[in-house]
């Protein structure tokens, strides 16, 4: 089952205008009500690892073994995306 904090491997393919692309991190932040629900859609935000978005309001800095990552990353609040749970490739850590 998916959980909220779990980070997956997402490969959105190539870029559209500032949006992330390829495959990267993602940390989930719906609520574990809809994730236990019937909805097979998952609410994400991207990882990045260019640390000056740390300083940005409601980003997260998350260091290295955080969530098995091997690079510090920040959690980016403002690239969210919803996702079918299709989309989710491997976790890196619950």
């Amino acid at each position: 089952m998916i959980r909220q904090g779990d980070v997956y491997w997402i490969d959105l393919g190539e870029p559209l205008g500032s949006e992330p692309a390829y495959m990267r991190p993602y940390v989930v932040i719906q609520n574990d009500v809809l994730n236990r629900s019937q909805i097979r859609t998952a609410i994400v935000c991207a990882l990045t690892t260019n640390l000056r978005r740390a300083k940005a309001i409601g980003n997260v800095l998350l260091e290295v073994g955080e969530a098995d990552l091997s690079e510090q990353s920040v959690v980016n609040v403002s690239q969210v995306f919803t996702l079918t749970g299709d989309n989710l490739a491997r976790q890196l850590a619950a």
